[in-house]
């Protein structure tokens, strides 16, 4: 075999930038489709799949090595374009990489697997670059997800969507390059759901009063910010204290807000009033350490909160409202009347199932929250358990509007390589199935709420379930991060931009088996990391 350009030299200082660069990227990047830790960055796969089949210049024996020097500098500059996250889909310069890949290759590149191919970096790279793509994990969320990346899209590719709102826009007409036509219906039947999900708890998610000083009239909540609460452990005091890791709301230049807690020491009890500007808010109520009592300031130690969690007696307290005020984002104070309406939530089924054990990377059992239910309030269950209800009914929506688009009867589902109606609806509610999960990831009460970004923060910010005090209970239908329709909107756009060409596979199966496929595979991985992470329980 002939030396390979990643054998000798690479610019490896504008692959890298790239690379960094797409941290900072999250319209159409596979990333939002769904969480995957570790994820390959699309640059780095791009260049060095690319660089493992092209033959270095120097071993050409007809070229000098002036001209292979200059060739070997054409091929970086060409590297250089193909990482650049606008270059993506860019037809011109993928052309002149498969054509050099093609030169390297006889006309007969050879297929990739990733056997370990985790979010689906590799795979899809592959693919972009008009590879055989192949990929295979042990985990089956991996599996999915970059099935919904390299295999669904090309199943359904060049096709017109099928709901009925792009139908009457296009009359009909077939200019839907690649999985654009896939991403419509994506982010069509997303809304729909969006849309009858408010209709049946729409209830649940009121409005808020702003004061006259605010504006007056109603705002929509973006959020509801909640601290968990025990009861204090000293006799003369025994009030409820709520376990507040930082009173700050917003630290933005401008828009600086904090909790003011307003103890009534007489009644043992704690209002919270909303600051705006500079000012020095409370130290936090929990840290590190343990935590302090607000009403006798006593500290408390985590061996109290873990026994007042273990015996149920963990409650949580409204502590701040967000709401989209005429403005622009705005703190308002907690009402009972809010606190109410929560309370009013009552999920009719609940994900009972035991946390796994494991210490290291599970917290909450050690507070009592020992089941997967225990991560959520009651509204929150409620939200979740009715969108993944309505997944079912968009499916047989997205079925019967492919039906009248002209989309065979017969045939498949998709799991066996059907391409019909019914395929085609099962593929639209993967991707719905994936929305209701990647929901869960804010709709949670491990999610915290970032003062400097004025936004909440998603649960799996780092590979673990980590103990929080206060939390963000996001409205999945402000209209803003969190809101279902977004979160539809945001991965059709993912869809949209993945290559939906060529063949590809990918299989849930132990790395160690035959993946069935020829001797002369390139495998390109990014190895496991043996129990460093636990992936399968997270």
């Amino acid at each position: 075999m002939p030396t390979k350009l990643i054998e000798v030299a690479l610019p490896l200082d504008a692959i890298n930038a790239a690379a960094a660069r797409e941290k900072s990227i999250r319209h159409g990047h596979p990333s939002t489709l769904h969480l995957w830790w570790a994820r390959r960055p699309l640059a780095a796969c791009r260049a060095v799949l690319f660089a493992s089949l092209v033959d270095d210049p120097g071993a050409d024996p007809t070229l000098s090595e002036e001209e292979a020097v200059a060739k070997r500098e054409r091929l970086f500059r060409l590297i250089e374009d193909l990482v650049k996250w606008e270059n993506s889909n860019n037809p011109a310069v993928l052309a002149r990489a498969r054509a050099a890949i093609m030169e390297s290759t006889g006309g007969h590149p050879p297929p990739v697997l990733d056997p370990f191919c985790g979010g689906g970096s590799i795979p899809l790279e592959a693919q972009r670059l008009g590879l055989e793509a192949h990929g295979s994990d042990l985990n089956p969320v991996a599996v999915l997800i970059t099935k919904a990346l390299i295999e669904i899209p090309p199943t359904f590719a060049g096709q017109a969507p099928v709901n009925p709102t792009d139908r009457k826009k296009i009359g009909g007409g077939s200019n839907w390059p690649g999985a654009t036509g896939l991403a419509a219906d994506v982010r069509h039947y997303g809304a729909w759901m969006r849309d009858e999900a408010h209709k049946r708890i729409g209830h649940l998610y009121p409005k808020a009063t702003l004061p006259p000083e605010r504006g007056g009239g109603e705002a929509t909540v973006i959020a509801w910010l909640w601290a968990r609460t025990v009861t204090c452990p000293n006799p003369a005091c025994q009030a409820e204290m709520p376990l507040v890791s930082s009173f700050w709301l917003s630290t933005k230049a401008g828009k600086k807000a904090w909790v003011k807690p307003v103890i009534d020491h007489d009644t043992k009890t704690i209002e919270f009033e909303i600051v705006n500007g500079d000012g020095t808010p409370p130290a936090d109520a929990v840290d590190r350490r343990g935590a302090r009592c607000l009403v006798c300031e006593i500290a408390v130690p985590f061996t109290h909160i873990r026994s007042e969690g273990q015996a149920g007696r963990m409650g949580e307290r409204l502590m701040a409202i967000v709401a989209e005020g005429h403005r622009g984002r705005i703190y308002l104070a907690p009402t009972a009347e809010q606190a109410e309406i929560a309370a009013q939530a009552r999920p009719t089924w609940k994900p009972d199932a035991k946390l796994p054990h494991n210490p290291r990377d599970f917290k909450t059992p050690n507070y009592g929250m020992t089941t997967f239910a225990d991560l959520f309030t009651p509204r929150q269950l409620v939200a979740l358990t009715t969108f993944s209800d309505l997944v079912g009914e968009a499916r047989e929506r997205a079925r019967q509007d492919a039906l009248a688009a002209g989309r065979p009867a017969a045939g498949l589902p998709l799991n066996d390589g059907g391409t019909g109606a019914t395929a085609y609806a099962d593929a639209v509610a993967t991707y719905l199935g994936l929305a209701v999960s990647r929901s869960a990831n804010s709709l949670c009460t491990l999610a915290i709420w970032s003062h400097s970004r004025d936004q909440s923060v998603n649960v799996f910010s780092r590979q673990a379930l980590a103990m929080t005090w206060d939390f963000p209970e996001v409205n999945p239908f402000a209209g803003a991060a969190g809101d279902f329709g977004e979160t539809c909107a945001s991965m059709s756009k993912t869809v949209a931009g993945t290559p939906a060409r060529g063949t590809a596979t990918v299989e849930l199966r132990d790395a160690s088996e035959s993946s069935g496929h020829a001797n002369t595979l390139l495998i390109q991985t990014d190895p496991p990391y043996y129990d460093n992470i636990g992936y399968a329980d997270l």
